[in-house]
């Protein structure tokens, strides 16, 4: 499943050609993804322009001039390719592939979109390929975005000003969690997943296994650890981003380039290795937490 740091990868390709544009056609190639596409789909989308182009958590979230917001999910197969005319050529850019190599096999196309803007004097087609379908997409009304099922209880964004360690060390306080699992729940910070958790922990040196709790003092206050986790927290998802994301098999940052953070991953899908920290010594260990296997160094993380 893709992270946070891929789908803004994913987004800041898309953003380049979609916003600002006009979507001026619509085809549906079947009635579903992972749910069925929303009523009138394709004419509730056309005729509206692009406003912005913004992520929450896991999600792609293009605002409409119409007041609409369209909603997608890439699931763990979906992929965007843009087609689009400059100087008498035709580019075609293929990106968002992620853990299975299943190919973008046309018979996959489920939804093509069709843009004009003046950034793009031949058009754009942006063509939504997911063999697995365990992607989606939404419409809903942007003024009640926020209080919708997917979005009214997700947590902080990492990148924004919103987490600090006062908001950590809150939602912290006496919770009886691993951190790890702690970290995964959306409700607490959206968008960080399995393989970013293991990373942060490990900058920040502490332990998974360690309980959410410590996080916070009795007086609900950050600690010691909450003030080295959250800027290990943002330093590494600022690495990947800059990196391009991290290519698991053939996922694709949006110039159809590997992303290439994976290789400098310091504990993830590391098992037996030794530990890149300067002086460790130590080897990387292999636990599940929540259903998800976690990667960490038990001689520097405590």
């Amino acid at each position: 499943m893709p992270e946070l740091p891929e789908v803004e990868t994913v987004r800041r390709g898309l953003d380049a050609i979609i916003t600002g544009a006009t979507i001026t056609s619509v085809q549906t190639l079947r009635p579903d993804l992972r749910f069925p596409l929303p009523p009138r789909f394709a004419e509730r989308l056309c005729g509206q322009r692009v406003v912005r182009l913004q992520r929450r958590a896991k999600y792609l979230v293009a605002v409409l001039s119409g007041g609409e917001a369209l909603v997608m999910h890439l699931g763990m197969t979906g992929r965007f390719t843009i087609e689009h005319s400059l100087n008498r050529t035709t580019a075609r850019t293929t990106f968002g592939d992620y853990v299975y190599d299943t190919g973008a096999d046309a018979k996959h196309d489920h939804v093509v979109m069709c843009f004009q803007g003046p950034h793009l004097p031949g058009g754009a087609r942006v063509i939504y390929n997911d063999p697995r379908r365990f992607g989606f997409m939404l419409l809903l009304p942007e003024a009640e975005r926020s209080n919708h099922a997917l979005f009214k209880n997700l947590g902080a964004e990492p990148l924004s000003a919103e987490l600090t360690p006062d908001y950590l060390a809150a939602r912290a306080c006496g919770r009886k969690v691993s951190l790890k699992v702690f970290l995964m729940d959306q409700r607490n910070i959206a968008g960080l997943g399995n393989i970013y958790v293991s990373e942060a922990l490990h900058r920040a040196r502490l332990s998974p296994n360690r309980g959410a709790r410590s996080l916070s003092d009795a007086g609900a206050r950050p600690t010691d650890r909450t003030r080295r986790l959250v800027p290990a927290i943002v330093s590494v998802l600022e690495d990947a981003i800059a990196a391009g994301g991290s290519t698991l098999n053939d996922y694709r940052q949006a110039d159809g380039r590997e992303g290439s953070f994976q290789k400098v991953f310091a504990v993830y899908d590391r098992e037996g290795g030794h530990c890149l920290r300067p002086g460790c010594g130590g080897r990387i260990t292999r636990s599940v937490h929540g259903g998800r296997a976690t990667y960490a160094c038990r001689s520097c993380q405590r």
